[in-house]
């Protein structure tokens, strides 16, 4: 079969296209993932897609068969954390620190991406010996590479298209919570309504740093998501007094310098707490925000007697 049908549903016209139904969009994943569609058809049909706007239903179909379409060996994990973001404006990623204090709390976090478009300072592969042992990354060309070269058909495009949100959405690990960033506002509900035709329960998606799973502590910030299957819309308040640029790129941050103390940041260092926190409450390692904020400072003041001074 080809991809023609589904190209047809969705592009017939004004008055006769429709968005395709869950299962249609996992048919039509599933061919173009298999390598059994012609690539004008399957550019047409994200190029309408991207004209149209996104529908819950059609992420979930697509993340649905991406799921099915997993080639790297990935291990369990408690917590899964994507990181997709392509912002020129992104610093260093703090969010990788952020991580590494969740999982000083006993959880595994599995992070799974790739990132174009940015400067040295923000490169979180270059950064990834400072992940510590509770926090794996894999990159997305070995996890699928078909889902990678769907990816990189922004180079072609020109756009983005929807497979960056369904990568958000991927869970390749099956981890029972994930944590989410967006650039754009509007996708946290479209996200967490995916999640919920997926049957996932417990996601949190905030518009964060540059698109990244990222808090910026001097600004209020609000939780959209499930939290055991329902949806959440949840205000959390600023941490700090001060706002500003959650990244300058004119101040370079060394995670390294940042963990072992040789660099003091009171904002970069409120940046990984509150992002930690959030990461903490999805995973509802204590019953309160309030509660997970405590934790992440008791964890970052700590991390040293916890894990050890290995890298």
């Amino acid at each position: 079969m080809s991809l023609g049908p589904y190209v047809r549903i969705v592009a017939r016209g004004q008055g006769r296209a429709r968005p395709l139904t869950r299962e249609e969009a996992q048919e039509a994943m599933a061919l173009i993932l298999e390598g059994r569609a012609a690539p004008e058809a399957v550019g047409g049909l994200l190029m309408v897609l991207r004209l149209r706007g996104e529908v819950p239903e059609e992420i979930a179909g697509f993340t649905a068969a991406l799921r099915a379409h997993v080639t790297g060996d990935l291990s369990p994990a408690d917590l899964d954390w994507p990181a997709y973001a392509a912002g020129r404006t992104r610093g260093a990623p703090l969010f990788l620190l952020a991580a590494r204090v969740v999982s000083l709390a006993g959880y595994s976090v599995s992070m799974h991406g790739w990132n174009s478009h940015q400067v040295d300072a923000a490169d979180l592969r270059a950064a990834l010996p400072m992940a510590g042992p509770g926090v794996t990354y894999t990159p997305l060309e070995d996890l699928c590479p078909p889902a990678f070269r769907l990816l990189r058909l922004r180079d072609d495009l020109g756009l983005r298209s929807c497979v960056n949100t369904v990568l958000r959405m991927w869970n390749p690990s099956g981890a029972p919570a994930t944590v989410q960033g967006v650039f754009h506002p509007s996708y946290r509900s479209l996200q967490a309504c995916a999640a919920e035709l997926l049957g996932d329960s417990d996601l949190t998606v905030i518009k964060g740093g540059g698109g990244e799973f990222e808090r910026n502590p001097g600004k209020p910030c609000t939780l959209f998501g499930l939290r055991d299957g329902q949806h959440i819309e949840h205000p959390v308040a600023p941490l700090m007094d001060e706002a500003r640029r959650l990244h300058d790129p004119d101040r370079a941050l060394d995670l390294s310098a940042l963990w072992y103390g040789a660099e003091a940041d009171d904002y970069a260092i409120a940046t990984i707490q509150g992002t930690a926190a959030l990461a903490l409450w999805t995973l509802k390692a204590q019953p309160t925000m309030a509660a997970c904020e405590t934790l992440a400072r008791d964890l970052w003041s700590r991390r040293h007697d916890t894990e050890g001074m290995t890298a």
